[in-house]
């Protein structure tokens, strides 16, 4: 039986709120443990792991990284007839280790799995490298001579090797100058010439003169191209003509083009600050190169800079359409069955499936707009599409419609919590009804509205199943900003993070080496999508400090 104190506190209400307080708490510890596990990852994968070498029971040599450690019971082992140790019967389990050996050019398999106890003589050479290449993954081995310049070098091969990769880091960036300065310009004036052409040729322009000039125009960009072909074969061919010399774990010297080698780096000689530097190095390669090998390796700038900007778009262009549509509803309609079944439809709008919204904007801005505008603006290009196909522009309309309902609601709700003297005030000393939404109420209502963006950039920053019909790709090979006019290319398609993961993790022909980029890449989502809430918290916060009304919104 309850006692009458015992029975007080129930009715009080106080349990309600130490149950509530501790769901809360544990929803909390929930998801900071969650991105704790993400981040440890992602984040231990740039850590340079050591490498180890054993010598089986044949006397064969491995060489390779510790990548899992785990305990499979006897019985799940087909090779139970064998003669176990006491200790692993006594146990009644075997430790089973999956290992790195990459050199994925030479062996089939990039990962093997080995029982500990089949392992012998486990050691860490200081000579052994690691070769991170341009494809085929990394290279594990013992690097025997370096081949450069008719020269032959066997002594001091890091230094001479880390001399070697500076220059041809030189002369790659000579070739990505010549490819954007020089190819690409030609290129697109070699377009604008053919679209010209035919243009005259369509409208019965193209006299001799015009052709004999246009002719002379080409054949000197053919030349230009010719050329800068012939600077980037000549870069391409001093990079091909050094080599190291390395040894396998068989034995066997292979020959590593220059060429193919990004980076070299020495894990079991490297002390604790030499690792947390190349630490650095790796996490900073991973945001700012573009990804290789069918996104298994390299970094995600792309995906990066483009999920950054379909948020920008998607933020401009939902803003001024959820206030104005907010502003209509709450202080110019009616409170008619219309208004009042508007209201329910954008409620429910906000709890339809995002793949809905992706088949809508698939056929309503892709295929209906985008092809009204080629006809009318990009004739000349037709049948190829240009705003007609899935892009930027179509994916950022595709979530601001998704998240409109989302800014509507918010900034409705701040409308409502103003006061209705303050209007009549403004409207007193003379002012209209639009300068008083203009001058008065909106300024306060900005705070609102601000949540309203904070919601729909959290929503946005994450979806992926509508961009994956308007306008997300898994490689893009140009970013939606460049040097060109307009600069802002919003036909373009782009790489987005969420994408990047599902890729990465569903659909990469290796998934073992990319598991760990499906976290890393994943804790980066995260950063980025609380990266930009933070930014909107603080523009809010500010707002909220110089128009202070009944209290926070």
């Amino acid at each position: 039986m309850l006692s009458g104190y015992q029975f007080t506190w129930i009715k009080s209400g106080n349990p309600w709120v130490w149950l509530t307080a501790g769901a809360v708490s544990i929803s909390l510890i929930s998801v900071l443990g969650l991105l704790l596990l993400i981040g440890w990852k992602g984040l231990v994968y740039f850590w340079p792991t050591p490498l180890y070498q054993w010598q089986d029971e044949h006397g064969q040599h491995l060489i390779g990284q510790i990548y899992q450690q785990n305990y499979v019971s006897l019985d799940q082992l087909s090779n139970q007839d064998r003669q176990w140790p006491d200790s692993v019967l006594q146990s009644g389990q075997a430790q089973r280790l999956s290992i790195k050996v990459a050199n994925r050019d030479i062996y089939p398999r990039d990962f093997i799995s080995v029982l500990e106890i089949d392992l012998h003589h486990q050691d860490t050479p200081q000579d052994l490298a690691v070769f991170e290449r341009t494809r085929s993954g990394d290279f594990f081995g013992q690097p025997v001579s370096l081949e450069s310049e008719g020269h032959v070098y066997k002594n001091s091969l890091p230094k001479h090797i880390g001399l070697a990769l500076q220059s041809a880091d030189a002369v790659r960036d000579q070739i990505d100058d010549v490819l954007q300065n020089e190819l690409q310009g030609v290129t697109q004036q070699l377009n604008k010439l053919r679209v010209e052409k035919r243009l005259k040729q369509q409208e019965g322009q193209a006299t001799a003169a015009y052709l004999k000039t246009l002719y002379q125009r080409q054949d000197e960009l053919e030349a230009k191209f010719t050329l800068a072909e012939n600077k980037i074969l000549a870069l391409q061919e001093q990079l091909s003509s050094a080599r190291v010399l390395v040894k396998d774990m068989k034995g066997e010297i292979i020959s590593l083009p220059l060429e193919s080698i990004l980076d070299v780096w020495y894990p079991n000689a490297m002390s604790w600050v030499e690792k947390a530097h190349h630490w650095a190095k790796q996490v900073g390669k991973f945001l700012l190169d573009n990804p290789r090998e069918s996104n298994s390796e390299g970094g995600v700038f792309p995906a990066i800079f483009g999920t950054v900007l379909l948020v920008i778009i998607m933020s401009v262009v939902v803003m001024p359409l959820g206030v104005i549509a907010a502003i209509y509803l709450h202080e110019y309609a009616r409170n008619t069955m219309l208004t009042r079944l508007i209201r329910i439809s954008v409620v429910n709008l906000a709890g339809v499936p995002s793949i809905v919204y992706g088949v809508f904007g698939l056929g309503f801005f892709v295929y209906t707009i985008g092809s009204s505008i080629d006809e009318l603006f990009y004739s000349d290009t037709l049948p190829t599409p240009t705003f007609g196909t899935p892009g930027l522009l179509w994916s950022a309309m595709t979530l601001a419609i998704l998240t409109l309902p989302v800014v509507i609601v918010a900034t409705e709700e701040g409308l409502a919590r103003v006061p209705n003297s303050v209007r009549h005030g403004s409207y007193a000393l003379g002012a209209t009804k639009f300068e008083t939404l203009w001058r008065t109420v909106l300024p306060m209502v900005s705070p609102a509205i601000m949540t309203g963006l904070i919601l729909a950039v959290a929503r946005a920053a994450g979806e992926v199943a509508p961009l994956m019909l308007v306008g997300v790709v898994k490689l893009a090979s140009n970013l939606p900003v460049d040097g060109n006019f307009p600069y802002l290319h919003l036909e373009r398609k782009f790489m987005h993070l969420g994408f990047h993961v599902y890729d990465v993790g569903f659909q990469t022909p290796n998934i073992e080496a990319a598991r760990p980029l499906v976290f890393a890449t994943s804790f980066l989502l995260i950063t980025v999508v609380v990266g930009l809430n933070i930014t909107a918290i603080m523009i809010r916060n500010n707002l909220r400090e110089k128009f202070k009304i009944l209290g926070n919104d």
